[in-house]
Parts: structure tokens; sequence; C-alpha cells
């Protein structure tokens, strides 16, 4: 009888981690944050200068931890866009953080002040809660010299996030690094299904261009690609956004 119990249990333990294992996030519980602001014609200086000045400063004030922040260089949107990722301890010290930002006094000074020549944002922010992958380096440490960062989003086939997953456990961010390519971190969202969101480094454009054209002539990711598409296709769509660091970003 006690063997059987036992083995009830085990059997919980080992289906419980292999949950674990198959949503690709383990180890790190902070809850990331990846937000992005579009600003209304000419006010993103506007934007960068409270957040330079102020924002970020009130952050940590309130228990937020300021990774990176970017501006894309597509050209319709690099004059008005602001993309940065922060961090919490959870997604419940994440409501009290922002309850207590927005409460703040300061704040309230400093977004009435900034907006006395028109308001900045064009809406309201878009916020994503992700969670770091087991794979993820979360490597938010400045280089020696100026790069350009690459967020990418792929979005797979129905339940097929756990093999994209694999992947890049199996092998693929080994790639980016033999074809040059610094990898930053690695997320699944919280409320988007199918989904996993990634950040790489190139030292310029020139460089981005030329690693991932070797890297999908490369043999090894070639047989990386079909051993795990033996089942059936994984990704559907690739979205890719350039982007530069702002001066305050902590990450360069």
């Amino acid at each position: 009888m006690s063997f059987s119990i036992r083995s009830v249990v085990m059997s919980l333990v080992l289906g419980c981690v292999m949950c674990a294992f198959g949503s690709g996030v383990l180890g790190d519980e902070r809850a990331y944050e990846l937000r992005v602001y579009t600003t209304n014609p000419g006010k993103l200086d506007a934007l960068h200068s409270r957040f330079r000045d102020h924002t970020t400063k009130l952050f940590e004030k309130h228990g937020m931890t300021n990774h990176a922040y970017w501006v894309p260089t597509d050209e319709t949107r690099k004059s008005n866009t602001l993309i940065y990722i922060i961090s919490h301890d959870s997604k419940e010290a994440a409501k009290e953080s922002w309850a207590g930002f927005r409460g703040d006094p300061t704040w309230k000074e400093v977004a009435e002040a900034s907006e006395k020549e028109g308001k900045i944002l064009a809406a309201p922010p878009e916020s994503v809660y992700m969670q770091a992958t087991d794979f993820s380096p979360n490597n938010f440490q400045s280089g020696d010299q100026p790069r350009l960062f690459e967020l990418r989003r792929y979005t797979t086939v129905e339940g097929r996030l756990p093999q994209l997953l694999q992947r890049f456990r199996d092998g693929e961010l080994d790639l980016f690094t033999k074809h040059g390519m610094t990898n930053v971190a690695y997320y699944v969202p919280d409320d988007i299904p199918n989904t996993l969101i990634y950040v790489v480094a190139h030292k310029d454009a020139a460089a981005m261009e030329a690693s991932w054209a070797g890297f999908r002539e490369d043999p090894e990711w070639k047989k990386l690609w079909q051993e795990s598409e033996q089942d059936g296709k994984i990704v559907i769509n690739v979205e890719r956004h350039p982007m530069t660091v702002v001066d305050y970003s902590p990450l360069k």
C-alpha cells in the first residue's frame, strides 16, 4: 500500500516537472514586462527627457528593475516609439509597484509639467508580461562597442510552442553564437499563447544580415530544423524589430 502511494506521489512530481519543462519556464521567477510607447508627432524627445530625468528613477523607487530601453530603426517608427523591458519580483509585486508609481506625488508633478505643451503619448502603453525561459541567459550586460539589437517574436502552430522551445534548447542558441549573435533574453508571454519573444544583439546592421544568412545556410541548422519538424510545421509567423539603445538604457 505504501509503495502504491509513493508511486502516485512520484508520478505527480514527475508530471509537474515535465509540465515545467514543457512550458520552457524554469528557474527565474521574476515577472518581466515588455512595454511599447507610441508618441504624438514630435514628442519622442519629450518622452526621452521624462524617462531620463525622472521615470527610470521612480521605477526603481517603487521596486521595478530597469533592464533595457530602445528605439526601433524602422523609418516609420524610430521617431515616435520607445520599447523597453523592466522586471518585477512577481506579478503581484508588479501591481503594487505600478499602483505606487501612479500615485506618487512626484510622478504626478513630472507628468503634468512634461505635458504643458501637449500630450506626449498618442495611445496607452502596450504591456506584455513574460516569464524567462529555462534557457534564457538574461544577458543584460553592456558591450564594449555600440550594438544593434533585434527584438523577435515567433508565433507557432497551436500547441507547438514546446517543440519550438526544445529546438532553441537543443542547439539554436548555440548556432546563433556560432554566427556572431549575442543571446540576450528569451521569454514566453503570460497571456499570448503559442508565442516566443526574444532579443539578440549584433555588431551592426551588416553583421545582422550576415549572421542570419550564415545561420540559414548552416548544415547544422538545417538538420536541427528538419528533425524538429518531423511531426509538422512549428513556426507560422516571425516579426523582427531592429533597435538601438537610448542613452539612459542600463543595457548598452
